[in-house]
């Protein structure tokens, strides 16, 4: 029975009905048409000069760099250098080896000068370059941190020269007032040595902040204290003893002793991979309190203020990441 006969004799009344599939095909000729195949999704192919337009950027930059066709400010920082070098090189440690997380960046003034306080630890100061990496890759304005670093950095020769064009200045509080005053963030570690050389066992418990001259010269130029927690850091080269003669004789503030070093040599500074946790927390205003600058009361009381907010905000962040070395 064709279909138009079921129609007739099997539903009257209901000329409009079809049955549920797709409609047949006309024939052409006597024949049924085959039906086409659908149209595979379009292959994005490779851009073929890719490699070009990155081999001529690269060849630019070092024909800019030979001339002398760039530009640095009055404390040698170099910003073509720091973000087409320095911190694409950082980033692997950063993205890749650490898996670092940050949160609150809202925290960080979008314009103006700012002072990024932060603990210390890691044996060596990757805390402070990934947390430069980390302030150029979040923040909304894509800012640089400008970090105060200790005299034994500015009196190695090769060291010196880098870490001035990554933005580093001496730790003394006319550098950081004028960077503040320059519109600048400035990031300052008051832990010092204390905090990087301290053992495995002590981990994420902050030292001395010493005598507050970060809280000083935040004073003086009216600029907020963002107090920052770095996770993380500890596990990189967990030290487990100082070798102090060896120090002494070195010139060094510590010699750590530390799963890898020095038993397996330069392997040994390859890092741990730990797991990285970064929290910004709310500013702390100073605006109001230019006037105390030189008060040592309320100096200490507000550093001891960021001192505790950053050990609450460590506190939080180890119960967020209970694995170490976990994804």
């Amino acid at each position: 029975m064709s279909q138009d006969e079921f129609r007739r004799d099997m539903l009257p009344g209901h000329a409009d009905f079809t049955l549920p599939g797709p409609a047949p095909a006309q024939r052409v000729n006597g024949r049924r048409p085959i039906p086409e195949k659908p149209e595979a999704p379009p292959v994005a192919a490779e851009d073929p000069d890719v490699w070009d337009r990155r081999v001529a950027r690269g060849l630019s930059f070092i024909r800019r760099r030979l001339a002398g066709n760039y530009r640095v400010d009055d404390f040698g920082f170099d910003p073509e250098l720091t973000d087409t070098v320095f911190h694409p090189m950082l980033k692997i440690l950063y993205r890749d080896w650490f898996r670092t997380e940050v949160f609150g960046v809202e925290h960080l003034p979008l314009e103006g000068g700012g002072l990024v306080v932060g603990n210390h630890s890691g044996t060596i100061a990757l805390d402070a370059l990934m947390l430069t990496v980390a302030l150029r890759d979040k923040h909304p304005g894509n800012r640089h941190l400008r970090l105060l670093g200790a005299d034994l950095v500015f009196r190695l020769p090769l060291l010196s020269e880098l870490a001035r064009a990554a933005g580093a200045t001496v730790a003394c509080n006319p550098d950081a007032e004028r960077l503040m005053t320059e519109n600048q963030l400035v990031g300052v570690f008051p832990e010092g040595f204390k905090g990087i050389g301290k053992k495995f066992s002590e981990r994420y418990k902050l030292q001395r902040f010493g005598r507050g001259g970060f809280v000083s010269a935040a004073l003086r130029t009216g600029t907020p204290i963002v107090p920052v927690a770095i996770v993380g850091a500890e596990e990189i080269y967990p030290i487990l003893a100082d070798l102090k003669p060896l120090a002494r004789l070195l010139g060094i503030p510590y010699f750590p002793v530390t799963p890898t070093f020095p038993h397996f040599g330069p392997l040994g500074l390859v890092p741990l991979p730990s797991k990285w946790l970064i929290q910004f927390c709310p500013p702390i205003p100073t605006a109001h309190l230019t006037e105390f600058a030189d008060d040592p009361l309320v100096v200490y009381n507000l550093a001891d203020q960021v001192r505790e907010t950053i050990q609450a905000s460590l506190h939080e962040l180890l119960e967020k990441r209970p694995d170490p070395f976990g994804p």
